[in-house]
């Protein structure tokens, strides 16, 4: 992903100010982008190595662009979603989380792959100039909050940019991405992402 590419992509912000929103799948950025659109042009940014299948990941990728499309013709045309695909490769994934294969959901393995993709998120935020960024992945119930902020409270500091620490399942955010999905007619998975995940 290259500098031209993101000045196309921010042409026009206006009034309102830029987010890279980390995307880890289409249905969970369905309630988050509805929620944010008012406030922000928003990027979102498909960066999942985690997604070990790549099968899986290229439905995943597909559901998430059938999303934008979609919800992008409620919007005026200087208000539509943006949309950026980052590198595919789960090599990068298992390297990250060597040692932790053995470890339960929602362990250690599952927070270093929220540092991965959160991390990648923050520089490509601050290589574009792109003032805040933030992720969709909690608004599920089975990711947990308070370590997803620490993450982005530490890589606020370290890249110098806003991390929107918004907890997306509140108010019912994840009932409204279950009958968003349901409403847009997009694939749901059945499991977080990764080999591991499917045990």
């Amino acid at each position: 992903m290259n500098g031209t590419e993101f000045d196309e992509i921010k042409e026009d912000s206006g009034q309102f100010q830029d987010i890279l929103l980390h995307s880890c799948c289409g249905p969970c950025s369905t309630a988050v982008i509805e929620r944010l659109t008012d406030n922000y042009n928003i990027i979102v940014y498909f960066y999942n190595p985690n997604i070990t299948d790549e099968s899986e990941y290229k439905k995943r990728l597909n559901t998430q662009i059938q999303f934008i499309d979609e919800y992008n013709k409620k919007l005026p045309q200087d208000r539509r979603i943006k949309f950026t695909e980052g590198d595919y490769d789960p090599d990068e994934f298992f390297r990250f989380v060597e040692g932790l294969e053995e470890e339960p959901e929602n362990g250690d393995r599952c927070t270093k792959c929220f540092e991965l993709r959160m991390k990648k998120t923050a520089e490509i935020a601050k290589a574009n100039k792109i003032p805040v960024f933030a992720t969709t992945l909690s608004v599920s119930p089975h990711k947990n909050t308070k370590k997803i902020n620490e993450i982005g409270y530490s890589l606020e500091k370290e890249y110098n940019i806003l991390f929107l620490d918004e907890n997306f399942k509140k108010k019912d955010g994840f009932k409204r991405s279950i009958d968003m999905s349901r409403e847009y007619g997009l694939y749901r998975q059945n499991y977080c992402g990764c080999r591991f995940s499917k045990r």
